[in-house]
């Protein structure tokens, strides 16, 4: 994993409606980066719509909510309409931006392993370096621990 601290991986990734988006261009802004391992399961449903329903919040603070995947913009596509997704979805389906912050690892399930993402979050300061960072997140209660986080240690 990347350390608290140190500069947050650049990345520039096509998103849903035919966005490209870079983290170096929220720079000023806190970035909560989050990174999920499929759209439309009900664990990365769930944190979707945890992380729209305090989307507000979150905008308040002057912070930005970047989801990343390996799926690609087609999926994202229609996750964020069958759901009001108010924030990009980013699609990184060679793992590349995965890599770089240290959570595309080997998992196992039902005896079975494979390479995918690890749930996780990092949040990035406004000057674009990362500031805290959550691995094996459990979805309930994690997008207000995260806005807890923000409130109480980004916001000046």
């Amino acid at each position: 994993m990347t350390e608290i601290g140190q500069a947050a991986p650049d990345f520039t990734l096509q998103a849903n409606e035919n966005q490209t988006i870079s983290l170096s261009s929220y720079r000023g802004k806190n970035v909560v980066l989050y990174f999920y391992p499929k759209d439309m399961t009900p664990g990365c449903t769930t944190e979707a719509c945890d992380f729209r329903d305090y989307h507000p919040q979150f905008k308040q603070l002057d912070t930005v909510v970047l989801g990343i995947s390996p799926d690609e913009v087609k999926s994202h596509d229609k996750f964020v309409a069958k759901h009001e997704l108010p924030f990009p979805l980013l699609a990184d389906p060679d793992h590349q931006v995965a890599e770089a912050y240290g959570v595309w690892v080997l998992k196992k399930m039902y005896g079975r392993e494979y390479m995918g993402i690890e749930r996780s979050t990092f949040i990035i300061d406004k000057q674009g370096n990362i500031a805290k960072a959550w691995s094996k997140v459990k979805v309930k209660g994690h997008v207000q621990e995260v806005l807890q986080f923000i409130q109480e240690e980004l916001q000046a």
